[in-house]
């Protein structure tokens, strides 16, 4: 994968559990939620299995030994056509590290890796106050607007 001036972008397989424990420390800081990305962080083995799982995607952005950024996307299977799209879950890049066109180079990366898998299309969400996510992907693709809504599941 091409190097990105003093970055890499590298696609996490298996054996890369110790990076995607580090991809879940940038998520956490980058989007201040603590909570969410490392108040219960998966085994090794669970994470080691989830890299094997073909419809889970995830790539990092790698500064020396750094991981610096990084994306987690699911390639689903459609119903209405015999077609698949990929899901960007998760996009974050250290604050100290945007704007150097990393977040740019790991959606261009999926992309190739989307044409590999002969996916149709990749899609993302963003939050209407998250402005500099907004213009990364309008600068990207086009934009619709929709509603996003979590619907909670009873727990017994």
């Amino acid at each position: 994968m091409p190097p990105l001036d003093r970055y890499t972008v590298q696609k996490l397989t298996s054996a890369d559990v110790a990076r995607l424990k580090e991809l879940l420390r940038v998520f956490a800081e980058a989007f201040g939620d603590i909570e969410t990305y490392q108040r219960s962080v998966p085994s090794d083995e669970y994470l080691a299995q989830l890299l094997t799982k073909q419809h889970f995607i995830v790539m990092i952005a790698i500064k020396g030994e750094q991981v610096v950024g990084g994306l987690a996307a699911y390639e689903l299977d459609k119903f209405e056509q015999h077609r698949r799209e990929i899901y960007i879950y998760d996009l974050a890049v250290l604050e100290s590290h945007r704007r150097q066109g990393i977040a740019t180079e790991l959606i261009n990366e999926l992309r190739r890796q989307a044409a590999e898998r002969n996916v149709y299309v990749i899609f993302v969400q963003a939050d209407l106050r998250d402005g500099p996510a907004i213009a990364l992907y309008e600068s990207l693709g086009k934009k619709e607007t929709t509603y996003h809504f979590d619907i909670e599941v009873p727990r017994p």
